[in-house]
């Protein structure tokens, strides 16, 4: 087992994860925790020194309670990365952390080498849209206390596609791709489970995003991959981030918003690609 580590970012206690040698990798989880990236792990590992983390107010992380903002996590970030005296590395982020990533990269352009951003979008469109979510996520919240199982089953259903988590319904001890089964999951995802107050303050990190007119700053080489049936984040906001970063690409994958759990040996294989290119 990967041995859990922790860095102090001015006062602030991050719990990180490192396994494997070679070039720095940084993944950057959304709203999720740092075991979102399981499918991940093994095959990038054995490539590249990755590092995955918890951000602020998630999983083994302090979660001080106040509104977070999207610099404030980048500093976070840039943090980690002074305490483990590592001056460039290649990011990869998912949602709200292909967010951090972005704004990460305009603030600190001499830190990053190649950017990669998963399930992205320059911004949501305006409070009643992050006010919608941050519902949502409330109500996904107390759905999971009230009954755990039901609660995991009724928040995935936006984030795989409708015949992966009938596949994980109906076998949940399945372990897809030899790594991960829906018990896994749903164990997890009752380990320092997000809280009311972490949802809250993410909630204002969402508010914080908008890069839309700074996007032509990015000079990094950049892949840009999307989910062909992710709601949250569709392929049409993927491609308009594409379009304002000079030196980018899409990939369009089938799978939701969660693809690189769905998709994993896919996934991974574009990335090492890309990351060795």
């Amino acid at each position: 087992m990967d041995k859990i580590l922790f860095a102090d970012i001015k006062g602030v206690k991050l719990c990180y994860k490192l396994k494997g040698e070679g070039y720095p990798v940084f993944l950057i989880h959304g709203f999720a925790k740092k075991e979102f990236w399981v499918g991940q792990i093994s095959a990038l590992s054995s490539q590249f020194k990755v590092i995955w983390f918890d951000n602020r107010g998630v999983g083994s992380s302090d979660r001080p309670n106040i509104p977070y903002t999207i610099e404030m996590l980048v500093e976070d970030l840039k943090g980690l990365m002074d305490f483990l005296e590592i001056q460039k590395a290649h990011l990869i982020g998912h949602s709200l952390g292909s967010f951090i990533a972005q704004n990460f990269a305009l603030i600190y352009p001499e830190r990053v080498d190649k950017l990669i951003l998963l399930s992205t979008t320059a911004g949501l469109p305006d409070k009643k849209g992050v006010d919608i979510f941050k519902n949502n996520q409330i109500a996904l919240y107390e759905a999971r206390v009230v009954d755990p199982i039901l609660g995991f089953y009724t928040k995935m259903k936006v984030r795989f596609t409708r015949e992966f988590l009938k596949m994980m319904k109906s076998e949940p001890t399945k372990k897809f791709y030899a790594i991960f089964s829906a018990e896994d999951l749903i164990k997890s995802e009752n380990v320092n489970p997000w809280t009311l107050q972490d949802i809250v303050n993410h909630s204002y990190a969402l508010a914080d995003h908008n890069t839309l007119d700074n996007l032509h700053k990015i000079k990094h080489k950049t892949l840009i991959i999307a989910g062909e049936k992710d709601r949250l984040t569709p392929k049409i906001s993927n491609e308009q981030v594409q379009k304002e970063i000079p030196n980018s690409e899409l990939k369009v994958i089938s799978g939701g918003h969660y693809f690189p759990l769905e998709n994993a040996p896919e996934v991974n294989k574009i990335i090492i690609d890309f990351l060795k290119s």
